[in-house]
């Protein structure tokens, strides 16, 4: 059968049928994946029969796969799964995966193993919508700038907040810090597209203050999330994601009343970014060898 690619909103996302994943692909579908992967920046695969080794086995198809997370366990026995656990805390904030490191992942999956009876949607932002809807005076200013990522704040939750559980999770993803200074636009290495590469773990603008790198950043960020840009995907079981993480941003809505939401997530190995000009992003503190290849 072909791929059946049906858009799910104009600017991102897509679902695909005609394609069995638990199974090894050729190398036709596997160009036909990438390609609507570059179009449409996140695919849905529905009624999926995966385990653990089925969900590495294909995110493997589209390179090296990274081990789980460079401060994170993963799951036991699968080094290379991220146990997305809302036991274990929530990502309700915008990100990319991993920005914090050299190289950060060039693709996720997410596949879900029990979704609550509503809400628990993940939010999945088209970066390059968000840069052509600049203006032309902001898209110049924003192809000069660079910003520092670090994992070092983990996801912003006020001090009166954390209880002794969350202090154990800031604690262990904060157990090795990571500082790596990347374009805010970032030049798409397939496509050629320009992406607002910024995010959660996007702290400071370089040679700006921390008042001014924060007002810079969410003007920009703001047009990421706007409505247009955003893919609202609320999960049923035996669902797989697969999203470009090198030009998007995602979100765990935190909207489920604390009912049990597990999936897992397997990242495959990325590039180092480049910005406009071709320069590419430099470390500034951390080594995350462990965690990922440099993929070419």
């Amino acid at each position: 059968m072909p791929l059946e690619i049906t858009k799910i909103t104009a600017r991102i996302g897509a679902r695909v049928r005609g394609v069995d994943i638990s199974r090894p692909l050729d190398a036709a579908q596997v160009a036909s994946l990438r390609e609507a992967l570059n179009a449409h920046k996140a695919l849905v695969f529905d009624d999926v029969r995966l385990d653990d080794a089925g969900q590495q086995a294909f995110a493997r198809h589209f390179g090296e796969l990274t081990t789980a997370h460079p401060t994170v366990g993963a799951v036991p026995g699968a080094p290379n799964v991220l146990p997305v656990d809302s036991e274990r805390g929530r990502a309700n904030h915008w990100h990319t995966d991993v920005t914090f490191v050299l190289n950060p992942p060039q693709a996720s999956t997410l596949r879900s193993l029990t979704v609550p009876p509503y809400g628990g949607e993940t939010l999945i932002a088209d970066a390059a919508g968000a840069y052509r809807d600049l203006p032309e005076p902001l898209r110049r200013f924003a192809d000069t700038l660079w910003a520092e990522h670090t994992n070092d704040y983990d996801y912003a939750v006020p001090e009166e907040e954390i209880d002794a559980d969350r202090a154990a999770q800031r604690a262990e993803f904060t157990s090795l810090t990571y500082r790596t200074v990347h374009p805010v636009v970032r030049v798409h290495p397939l496509t050629g597209e320009r992406g607002l590469f910024i995010g959660g773990f996007a702290q400071r603008i370089t040679g700006l203050s921390r008042g001014e790198s924060r007002r810079v950043l969410e003007l920009l960020q703001a047009y990421v999330t706007r409505p247009e840009n955003v893919l609202r995907h609320r999960w049923s079981e035996n669902q797989l994601v697969l999203f470009d993480n090198r030009i998007t941003q995602h979100y765990a809505v935190d909207n489920y009343d604390g009912r049990p939401r597990r999936l897992h997530r397997v990242t495959v190995a990325g590039d180092v970014p480049a910005g406009v000009g071709g320069k590419e992003s430099y470390s500034v503190e951390g080594d995350a060898s462990h965690y990922t290849p440099v993929a070419a």
